[in-house]
């Protein structure tokens, strides 16, 4: 056993309200310059739909992340030779019109210009080219169904469904879809970099781009299933999310979580065997894939996880935090938590709470296995964003999130508990309130475990603060991490 830290995300979309409030902070700090007008490392989009960039789900165009052919693990892109036959041309990237041509005003004109009969106006200007532009996307277009006639029925998480059907007016649903890079454990844009840019810290699992060592080939941008790593075309480099490491190395969450108005997020450590990372991507099949991520994680209370991470170097606040850990609660104790497309085989490590929305009668009342084939949102559709079609854990999971609002209601309603709910979801009333005090009261220091970065005795902390991923800095480079 190969013991690791990860640091994960939990979000829960039954209460994501889409104010966007958790992409400002994150834009206003880390792409706020030159050459990353376009990019937003965390964006919110409304399902369904066909996303930022364009289609990025649709892996036959995209060709992202990893596909198993004769039982042996490849980038669906293709190896070195593929890649080196295509290096003046990748036909598998998205264009600067699959994301949105980034745009801005000339505010000067309309406040300097001189006095008109009629109401000014001014047009959009190309933050790419300076010259005026028509705006035809951007990174919500879709934002609260807008333009989902059009674009909905090249959804793919409509597979099985009749996509008409669901976009009619009166069977119409929706729900809000934060996305950030997913800091997988077998990630595909690492293993698609012929420079060897990127990598994962080994301390806390952070997917992080040495910006020395990145020539600019992009093939990280179109091996990554998720399209959450950018080329920056000012400075010619990649960029990514960063996990705001800075942040994290204090003991402090992510900006986008910090910020977050409906308190949607949880941030934590969890504890996995990287021994058999390969193991669990190479399923046969797609189906697989979730049940083999989770039983990568390990338990951070039985003995042997503690004596291996022992063995490992980790030291006890990282697992004190892991045992405290939110997202190994929702995801791996409750499995309330579900990660996002499973079958693009690079372990994703930020999970989904599926949406219960909208509320309906049956979900507050004691029939609770019927409640979820009564929801508005079908369960075939989550399960193909979130289980590669499986609908058995879906299921699951509405069922519990279900009986937890039914058994409360019996608690604080008429005031007679009815332990018979969460038994018939495998649950006791214990965790049941348990699992309602996080997902509906917690604290700030209960939905974000950080410990604080480790360095040894010997290390200068203050030299070594927010260092890993920039070379030449003292005590804590990159090279110390490979």
């Amino acid at each position: 056993m190969k013991i690791r830290a990860q640091m994960a995300m939990v979000l829960n979309l039954d209460k994501c309200i889409g104010c966007h409030t958790c992409s400002i902070p994150c834009k206003n700090v880390w792409t706020n310059r030159k050459g990353a007008e376009y990019m937003w490392f965390n964006n919110v989009e409304t399902k369904p739909g066909i996303g930022y960039p364009r289609e990025w789900e649709n892996q036959d165009r995209r060709r992202g992340g990893w596909t198993v052919e004769n039982g042996r693990l490849r980038l669906r892109a293709g190896g070195r030779i593929r890649k080196a036959s295509r290096i003046f041309h990748n036909p598998d990237l998205p264009t600067i019109d699959d994301y949105y041509e980034p745009w801005t005003y000339d505010y000067e004109t309309l406040v300097t210009g001189p006095g008109k009969k009629h109401q000014p106006s001014i047009r959009p200007k190309s933050q790419i080219t300076g010259e005026s532009m028509r705006i035809e996307w951007g990174p919500n277009w879709e934002d609260d169904l807008a333009g989902v006639s059009k674009t909905g029925s090249r959804d793919v998480n409509f597979a099985g469904l009749d996509h008409a059907v669901y976009l009619s007016f009166r069977r119409v649903f929706m729900f809000y879809l934060p996305r950030l890079c997913e800091h997988c454990l077998n990630p595909a844009c690492a293993a698609s970099c012929p420079s060897g840019a990127i990598y994962k810290r080994d301390e806390d699992g952070i997917v992080l781009v040495d910006q020395e060592r990145c020539r600019g080939w992009r093939y990280c941008v179109s091996g990554c299933p998720y399209k959450k790593v950018y080329f920056n075309w000012q400075a010619g480099r990649s960029e990514k999310c960063i996990f705001c490491y800075p942040r994290i190395e204090a003991g402090l969450t992510t900006l986008c979580a910090h910020s977050c108005v409906g308190r949607i997020r949880y941030v934590g450590v969890v504890l996995y065997d990287a021994d058999r990372i390969q193991e669990a991507a190479s399923v046969a099949d797609d189906r697989d894939a979730y049940p083999a991520l989770l039983d990568l994680l390990l338990d951070p209370s039985a003995p042997e996880t503690e004596a291996a991470a022992r063995d490992a170097g980790i030291p006890e606040p990282v697992m004190a935090a892991a045992r405290r850990s939110p997202v190994d609660l929702l995801a791996r104790t409750w499995r309330l938590a579900l990660p996002l497309h499973p079958e693009y085989r690079t372990l994703p490590m930020v999970w989904y709470i599926p949406p219960l929305s909208p509320v309906e009668a049956t979900a507050g009342g004691g029939d609770v296995q019927g409640a979820v084939d009564r929801l508005r949102i079908p369960v075939r559709y989550l399960a193909n964003l979130l289980t590669a079609g499986d609908e058995a854990p879906v299921r699951a999971s509405l069922k519990r999130l279900a009986a937890m609002r039914a058994y409360m209601r019996s608690v604080r309603v008429d005031g007679a508990p009815d332990a018979a709910i969460p038994e018939s979801v495998g649950l006791d009333p214990e965790s049941v309130q348990r699992m309602y005090d996080l997902l509906a009261i917690a604290r700030l220091a209960e939905r974000f475990v950080v410990p604080t970065a480790f360095f040894p005795e010997s290390s200068p902390r203050h030299a070594a603060q927010g260092c890993t991923g920039f070379p030449g800095c003292g005590g804590g480079g990159d090279d110390d991490r490979r």
